[in-house]
């Protein structure tokens, strides 16, 4: 027992520590998906990704447990999301604009920034991984479980180009920023969390 709260207290020391932002950190729902900061620790199953999801903010993880170690421990993940808000605020990204629904015939359709998007999806269960095909692109995307909901994440790249046809701000300075905050992070994907 006495193990017990020493360890729980180191760990909140540590958190506390690694924190850039304490009111991020200090939320239940920001510990909770810092923790599970790594696509696929936590797997989502097929039929929990079924329906349909809103955008609630900035969702970020890492590829591996030793990546996320490199970038600077398990509150890394709150950090970037937290530099990606304001980007996502001024592309005008909200709960009612960017939604997706994935259906059990492989269909998908959505919203980013109100422009619509719609075509065929198929799940990797054991890498998380979603291929979204429609007209215009292909893509992959990862998906990570956490405290009510999922994130739907993108290599910054992929997500910049999505951003750009959405927002039509094509070669916007303020976009290419957020391909800019992932070059210090090797491994890590980043994109929207979202609820029911």
């Amino acid at each position: 027992m006495r193990k017990t709260k020493i360890g729980i207290m180191a760990l909140s020391c540590l958190l506390l520590v690694s924190c850039g932002n304490l009111g991020a950190l200090m939320s239940g729902e920001g510990v909770a998906n810092a923790i599970t900061s790594v696509i696929g620790l936590n797997k989502v199953k097929p039929q929990e990704l079924l329906g349909t999801w809103s955008y609630s903010g900035p969702g970020c993880a890492f590829m591996s447990e030793n990546l996320l170690a490199k970038a600077g421990g398990e509150m890394a993940a709150v950090q970037i999301e937290q530099k990606l808000l304001p980007y996502y605020q001024q592309v005008g990204l909200s709960a009612s604009n960017t939604i997706v629904s994935f259906k059990e015939d492989g269909t998908f359709t959505a919203k980013v920034g109100g422009a619509p998007l719609s075509g065929q999806f198929t799940f990797d269960e054991q890498n998380q991984k979603i291929t979204l095909k429609t007209l215009l692109f292909s893509t992959n995307c990862y998906t990570k479980k956490e405290l009510g909901g999922i994130s739907i994440l993108f290599e910054a790249n992929k997500l910049l180009t999505i951003l750009q046809l959405a927002s039509a701000l094509s070669g916007s300075k303020d976009l290419q920023t957020i391909g800019e905050i992932s070059k210090n992070y090797d491994g890590v994907r980043i994109g929207f969390d979202m609820r029911r």
